[in-house]
């Protein structure tokens, strides 16, 4: 278990990388090798990678985001993320989205409207 300092830190630290991942695939455009590289470099601070996205079935891909220390709003931010970049259709982590979606409505016992709204938009991506 992280004590408050580290896991101040570490959460910092997540919060950079989803930042960071959330403006890289924000803005619309067809994705060339760098947008790609520039990817991959972030999720590498979560020990993935694409392919790694795309290997892991929704429970696993869960686990290892849980392994870590992504808190709730990470999580919903880390699904954030699969369903824009999603978007391009070059990938299609929206199934994967909805399952860490509704993780986050089951186990944090708190209900969301709007992670209920994503669940909704993302289900019309499928």
């Amino acid at each position: 278990m992280l004590n408050k300092g580290l896991r101040d830190q570490e959460s910092i630290r997540i919060d950079n990388v989803l930042k960071t991942l959330l403006s890289i695939v924000f803005v619309p455009k067809f994705w060339d090798f760098e947008d790609k590289i520039n990817i991959e470099e972030q999720l590498k601070d979560f020990g993935l990678n694409i392919q790694s996205l795309i290997d892991l079935n929704e429970v696993d891909l869960i686990t290892h985001l849980l392994r870590c220390h992504l808190d709730w709003n990470q999580l919903e931010q880390f699904a954030d993320f699969l369903i824009v970049f999603s978007k391009e259709k070059q990938f299609n982590f929206s199934e994967k989205s909805i399952v860490i979606y509704n993780y986050i409505q089951q186990e944090s016992k708190v209900f969301s409207f709007g992670i209920n709204s994503k669940i909704a938009a993302a289900k019309t991506n499928l």
